[in-house]
């Protein structure tokens, strides 16, 4: 790939980056899926790791498919796109920076729900969307070698 076409890569990536974080402040914050409707009288937060992955797993049956995998599988896919277009976007293609980074934008998100009363702080929700975000460089990385791989075959 060329120094332009990396450039034009890297464009997009940011593009898309930038409409997605609106998408995720908007789902996170704005939406009324999960009880987002208002701020909660009654808070929940939860502090201990695996606390409620181990309830949704053990209770599956009472909560229903679609709540478990909401939580469960929901916030791991939510990140995903960060981890893709964070690697895609940067220079530095870092798969500690794109977990600190991840870590770090969800550990903000549970903090604004924490103070806004909006959602619910879990330590398990930062553990999910940190591997939705390192899954997402993943997938990225994996693309990017079969590109590189297919662009060498082409050129022998």
């Amino acid at each position: 790939m060329t120094n332009k076409e990396a450039k034009r890569v890297r464009t997009l990536g940011k593009v898309l980056f930038i409409l997605y974080i609106f998408f995720l402040v908007y789902f996170l914050f704005l939406s009324d899926w999960y009880g987002r409707e208002g701020v909660m009288e009654d808070y929940h937060y939860n502090l201990v790791l695996f606390r409620e992955i181990k309830r949704f797993i053990l209770y599956r049956n009472q909560l229903g498919t679609f709540a478990v995998f909401s939580n469960l599988f929901g916030n791991i896919l939510i990140f995903m796109p960060y981890g893709y277009f964070l690697t895609m976007a940067g220079k530095r293609k870092s798969f500690f920076r794109t977990l600190f980074y991840s870590m770090g934008l969800s550990l903000g998100v549970e903090v604004m729900q924490l103070l806004t009363k909006v959602g619910s702080f879990d330590v398990d929700d930062i553990l999910l969307n940190t591997v939705g975000g390192v899954l997402g460089f993943l997938i990225y990385m994996t693309g990017d070698l079969i590109r590189r791989r297919h662009v060498r075959n082409r050129k022998k």
